[in-house]
């Protein structure tokens, strides 16, 4: 969390930027001064740290751009979507080409779908149609909010499927940071209906073939039993949520998301589709995908682990083949992902 008022000050120039891909503070009126604090502080951090790179972001030659689908009629930039196609899928006009649904990280609190439009294009640019999600940000709503959103959003989706030159059947699921979270229970919710019924949650019916985790947040047990009077911040970029966990995880360990959250107990109920995962040694989330990659290993589940180790004087960090799609190490992650896929296809 930022230390000071003047690193909380957003100038108009600033602001500007950043609304582009975020908000900022246009919703925290009517919440907690403690959860406005933190959420603003974390926006900025994020943000801040993004604001340089948007200056390299572009969408790459033949792709086709469809930008704010409703997928809920009700005027909210959080329920909207895009859609980026291969342009060679629209010329041709079949239904073979296959599907990656993304959702955006940032930590539950930050971001828009456009924080991830480089992303989604440079995967798109490898012979993907990509649907990039939106969903309502903390304080807004809660985790549980945020994967009905979700859930929502896939609904949508199938049920427009046949409005695209895509295929109905070649499904797949990508999330980064806080989105792989989101990514990870929509996963499980799609592939096993006794799971979604444990949450009350009801699946879209897309039966994805696969997912995607980006430095996921895939272990969420550490956030689901804080107590804010023993939580002394470390400096962690996982500080901002532990501070909001309670309120925001109250109604998924409400409907028993806590006897589910641990990863065994989750690989152990839900026969998962086989997932890829990357991180890297500079990650603060390589724990998670490192943990996962164990118990599916363990239990003999088909799954990807992409773990790099850059060189001392090179950084790559979190989500860097999302925030920086221009390193080499960046495109080979896109390959990665578009190999694993289309193996299963």
């Amino acid at each position: 969390m930022m230390s000071n008022d003047a690193e909380m000050t957003v100038t108009d120039e600033e602001r500007e930027l950043l609304e582009g891909w975020t908000e900022v503070d246009g919703d925290l009126e009517g919440c907690s001064a403690d959860i406005a604090k933190t959420v603003l502080s974390s926006r900025l951090t994020f943000g801040r740290m993004d604001a340089p790179r948007s200056r390299h972001w572009q969408v790459p030659e033949r792709v086709d751009c469809l930008n704010d689908i409703a997928y809920v009629d009700d005027g909210l930039r959080a329920h909207k979507l895009d859609l980026y196609l291969p342009h060679d899928a629209l010329l041709r006009n079949g239904r073979v080409t296959p599907v990656y649904i993304d959702i955006h990280g940032g930590g539950f609190m930050y971001g828009y779908k456009e924080l991830n439009r480089n992303f989604c294009t440079h995967l798109a640019q490898r012979g993907f149609a990509v649907f990039s999600v939106n969903y309502r940000l903390i304080p807004s709503t809660d985790f549980m909010g945020q994967l009905s959103d979700v859930l929502t959003a896939l609904t949508w989706i199938k049920n427009h499927l046949e409005a695209y030159p895509v295929s109905p059947d070649r499904i797949f699921l990508t999330g980064d940071s806080a989105g792989g979270t989101l990514a990870l229970y929509t996963l499980a919710v799609e592939s096993d209906d006794q799971f979604a019924q444990r949450l009350g949650l009801k699946p879209a019916g897309l039966q994805p073939r696969g997912a995607a985790f980006v430095s996921g947040l895939l272990d969420l047990t550490p956030y689901l039993s804080v107590d804010l009077e023993d939580f002394h911040p470390t400096g962690s970029p996982t500080d901002d949520l532990t501070r909001v966990a309670p309120s925001f995880f109250r109604s998924f360990v409400q409907a028993g998301g806590d006897r589910v959250a641990d990863l065994t107990t989750m690989v152990d109920m839900v026969h998962l589709p086989p997932v890829f995962m990357n991180t890297s040694a500079d990650d603060f989330l390589q724990g998670d995908a490192l943990k996962m990659a164990e118990i599916l290993c363990r239990k003999g589940r088909d799954f990807e682990l992409h773990d790099l180790r850059p060189n001392r004087l090179q950084t790559l960090g979190h989500v860097y083949p999302v925030a920086m799609t221009w390193l080499e190490e960046s495109r080979q992650a896109l390959d990665q992902i578009h190999d694993f896929s289309y193996d299963l296809i």
